[in-house]
């Protein structure tokens, strides 16, 4: 299973890839292998503002339906078209082009309450 380093993650297996006050936001490895195929994935409009653990938006799965969670506050400022269309990707390229939207982080600061990906790592483990 794959931890990219130059990640932060959640309890609730999403990540972020912070450059500066951009954030790029999607789930997990772990959390797709879980969930299964990824059929459907709702996303908030560009222009929502997102609080630090609180529900964006849902993935569908064969298996089940579960709500994504904001790793940081911020406000949308892009939705993954390519995923909207092609939801596999979530499952296909969870880290790559199966990110599913871009943020102005409003705190970066909140950041450093996000896990590393050793700690992710142990978390998943348990």
């Amino acid at each position: 299973m794959n931890f990219p380093a130059n990640l932060n993650y959640t309890k609730d297996h999403e990540w972020i890839r912070i450059e500066g006050n951009t954030g790029w936001i999607g789930i997990t490895e772990y959390a797709q292998g879980e969930l299964g195929d990824v059929v459907f994935v709702e996303l908030p409009a560009v222009g929502s503002k997102l609080e630090t653990g609180k529900s964006f938006g849902t993935i569908e799965a064969v298996k089940a339906v579960s709500d994504l969670y904001a790793p940081v506050a911020g406000e949308v400022t892009e939705l993954n078209k390519e995923v909207q269309d092609s939801p596999e990707l979530v499952n296909k390229e969870p880290y790559e082009r199966g990110w599913m939207i871009k943020i102005t982080i409003a705190n970066p600061g909140e950041v450093n309450s996000l896990l590393d990906a050793e700690s992710y790592k142990k978390l998943i483990a348990q």
